[in-house]
């Protein structure tokens, strides 16, 4: 229950007078002085005029001056809100990510140790030994990238010594090229091989110094046989070309299996490096989500004393209000439901942090309350008394297509039995 009390203390009441000058300029006079010549008064001194045209001039611009004021102040703030809400989106936007990571990181990781766990013990003891401690070393941004790339280079260049042991075999020849579909009337290569290859296709690759040269051996090795394969594959086993590749090919992963243990060595470390690199410029971004998100705190809290600062100066320029008014509002708020009520109280402890709004009897002042509060409680009751009439008119819309329905339904089971009866 919410008791309002309005304490409106009227002046005492006074007699006011109003004399005509004109009226006092024709009686005559009781004392004997002189009498003045009366004032002209329906001529306008020229001068005061000018001073009063002045006058509502400066009243004009201060007016409108502040109307800009407060515009651009709004402006000013409804662009820092755009701001603030991009960032809050993309704060929340990196957390609800990182979250569902987590939780599908945590579900593979459970596979995982289940999968590997009689494995996990015998792995610890035969990793234990050699030159790995256990530790991994933290990798810092591009450096460790340049490194496996030294590494990668060298293994690369080791490859390319393979190739050109291959590419001086007398039955290099046919593979050094493109083959020449057109030329030879293979009219059907390109249904059957979907990725045709060469030797020397290879090495420009080897050598091309942009992205689309070779990243790791594993790729140079897949070309290669590729090679070989697709000549196996659309060649005759009976063919002369198939017999060469074939040979080739066996050349080639001989040579590759003596180079196997270092690129599987290298291509681990790659990974790890690269996974413990990654992971690096994730904590960096942690941290700066992290800087953003106390950054638009406090932006928050400065936006809403601004708020609060052009609230007050706009108060101050509107009208105060009445008591007739005031008792409006104290019957508007006596008209909403307990969940509005409750909000509105929070409004008038935002600004009164003594209100007490526990207990069953609410009492306020409503004179008590500063114009800024009495502004907010009317915009709050006016958008909840049209919410609850809005609600009200969609239930009204339901009972009464609920109430159609049921005389719908009436009717059909009237026609129903009617038809039943004359039959």
């Amino acid at each position: 229950m919410l008791s309002e009390s309005f304490v409106a203390q009227q002046p005492p009441s006074r007699t006011l007078e109003t004399r005509n000058p004109r009226s006092e300029a024709a009686e005559p006079l009781a004392s004997p002085v002189t009498q003045q010549p009366p004032i002209n008064v329906s001529r306008e001194d020229p001068i005061c005029s000018s001073a009063v045209e002045k006058r509502n001039h400066e009243k004009e611009n201060t007016e409108l001056t502040d109307e800009l004021r407060f515009k651009r102040g709004v402006d000013e703030l409804t662009s820092q809100v755009d701001e603030l809400e991009r960032k809050v989106n993309e704060v929340s936007e990196f957390y609800a990510t990182r979250k569902r990571q987590n939780e599908g990181k945590g579900t593979s990781d459970l596979k995982d140790k289940e999968k590997h766990g009689a494995n996990s013990n015998s792995n610890n003891n035969t990793n234990s030994g050699g030159n790995n401690s256990g530790t991994k070393k933290p990798v810092d941004g591009p450096r460790p990238q340049g490194v496996c790339s030294k590494r990668m280079q060298e293994l690369m260049r080791q490859f390319g010594t393979i190739l050109r042991q291959i590419s001086q075999h007398k039955w290099a020849w046919p593979f050094m090229e493109p083959v020449d579909v057109k030329g030879l009337g293979l009219h059907d290569y390109y249904e059957i091989i979907k990725k045709p290859m060469d030797l020397s296709t290879i090495r420009n690759q080897m050598e091309a110094k942009d992205d689309t040269g070779y990243r790791n051996v594993s790729d140079i090795y897949a070309d290669a046989r590729l090679v070989f394969t697709n000549a196996m594959t659309y060649n005759d086993e009976r063919n002369d070309i198939h017999v060469m590749a074939k040979t080739l090919l066996a050349k080639l992963e001989e040579k590759w299996l003596l180079l196997w243990p270092k690129v599987v060595e290298e291509e681990k470390r790659l990974k790890e490096e690269e996974t413990q690199a990654l992971a690096n410029m994730q904590i960096v971004h942690e941290v700066s989500m992290a800087k953003m998100a106390s950054d638009v705190e406090n932006e928050l809290n400065e936006l809403n004393s601004q708020l609060d600062e052009l609230r007050e100066r706009v108060v101050n320029k509107s009208r105060k209000w009445s008591t007739e008014e005031k008792r409006k509002l104290g019957a508007g708020l006596s008209s909403l439901s307990i969940e509005d009520l409750n909000k509105a109280l929070e409004i008038i402890a935002q600004s009164n942090p003594d209100f007490q709004t526990a207990g069953e009897i609410v009492e306020f002042d409503m004179d008590a309350q500063s114009e800024t509060t009495l502004w907010r409680l009317k915009f709050f009751v006016k958008e909840a008394v049209e919410h609850q009439t809005k609600i009200s008119a969609n239930k009204d819309n339901d009972n009464l297509k609920r109430k159609e329905f049921c005389d719908a339904l009436a009717k059909t089971a009237r026609k129903r039995s009617k038809k039943l009866g004359s039959s």
